[in-house]
């Protein structure tokens, strides 16, 4: 989803009373002591984007990674928005050696409604360039390794976007052409020096 994520503010307190059991009930086989919705929910909030204000619980929704975390948890009192689609992604694979990899996330959000054309569009400029660069018996995995990811983003006609670096100067190498540089790769030394002075 791409909206906010909606909250129950009297469910939330019925949480926080103990009325509901967390987990969807769950981890119910022994006493595990009162909820603790700062220990259980907010503290666990990967980007920390949750808090509680005057009782109510406040979710700043722009920093929110959809880890899903606080709706598994409370089930009852959050719900996901209405602005729904899926995600994308591409080369997952299970070699014997190496274990089973998940894919590379290729489209961070798009919308699933019929006739599914941006899905298509998609589909349609990976299945052409692995069509044209792929050797025999070659997966898409492969191939993205192979000629790397920037190469699929060009395929199919997708910007680089942060989502698609797995993690810090890891993967993608995201290179830039001539003339997607301001002043392209000819430039002043002295204008340079002149800003980046030692």
């Amino acid at each position: 989803w791409k909206d906010d994520i909606k909250i129950d503010q009297e469910v939330v307190a019925g949480y926080i009373g103990g009325e509901f059991p967390p987990n969807g009930g769950a981890h119910s086989g022994r006493d595990w002591g009162k909820f603790d919705i700062e220990k259980e929910v907010i503290g666990l909030c990967p980007p920390e984007c949750m808090w509680m204000d005057g009782g109510k619980l406040k979710i700043d929704n722009k920093e929110c990674t959809r880890c899903m975390h606080c709706i598994n948890v409370m089930p009852r009192a959050l719900h996901i928005g209405d602005d729904r689609g899926c995600s994308m992604l591409v080369g997952a694979k299970a070699p014997i050696l190496d274990g089973a990899q998940m894919g590379s996330l290729l489209v961070p959000f798009i919308k699933v409604e019929d006739p599914y054309d941006e899905i298509k569009e998609v589909i349609e400029g990976i299945g052409d360039w692995w069509m044209e660069e792929g050797k025999n018996r070659e997966r898409l995995g492969e191939l993205i390794k192979r000629q790397g990811f920037q190469r699929l983003l060009e395929a199919t006609n997708i910007e680089a976007i942060p989502q698609h670096v797995q993690e810090p100067r890891h993967n993608p190498y995201i290179f830039w052409k001539e003339d997607e540089v301001e002043g392209g790769w000819n430039r002043d030394i002295n204008a340079f020096r002149k800003d980046h002075q030692r």
